[in-house]
């Protein structure tokens, strides 16, 4: 493991990946803390944070063009645009049901299945993991 191809990539893929490492890293203590306590809370606005500048960095990500400078990743990016303020809003709410929901499927398809598909050999983070 090298974080050499990632530090050589131009941004704002570092920023995109180490994002999403902290995003991974949070959300896995989310899952697992008590929930409703500030120690749930603080670290969930973080995660919020840290998803939400996952999404819009990934625009400047276009190394994948299929539609113009786009890729469908991009509609899954929308989507997460979408779903973090309305996860929020459900917890402020107290629409406790629909905000785990939401966020458990961030979490897992959002976060861990867009992070699977950046394994595959050609993308930088298979570099990272793999080695050249």
């Amino acid at each position: 493991m090298s974080l050499g191809p990632l530090l050589s990539a131009s941004p704002p893929i570092p920023w995109h990946a180490f994002a999403a490492s902290a995003a991974l890293a949070v959300g896995g203590a989310q899952l697992a803390l008590p929930k409703g306590t500030p120690r749930h809370r603080v670290p969930g606005y973080v995660w919020a944070g840290l998803m939400l500048v996952i999404a819009i960095s990934s625009f400047w990500i276009q190394q994948i063009r299929l539609v113009g400078p786009f890729s469908p990743i991009h509609l899954l990016s929308i989507l997460v645009l979408v779903t973090v303020p309305l996860a929020v809003w459900h917890a402020h709410n107290h629409l406790v049901g629909k905000h785990r929901r939401v966020m458990v499927a961030l979490y897992v398809f959002a976060l861990v299945g867009a992070g699977v598909l950046t394994l595959l050999p050609g993308r930088i983070m298979h570099a990272v993991v793999f080695g050249q």
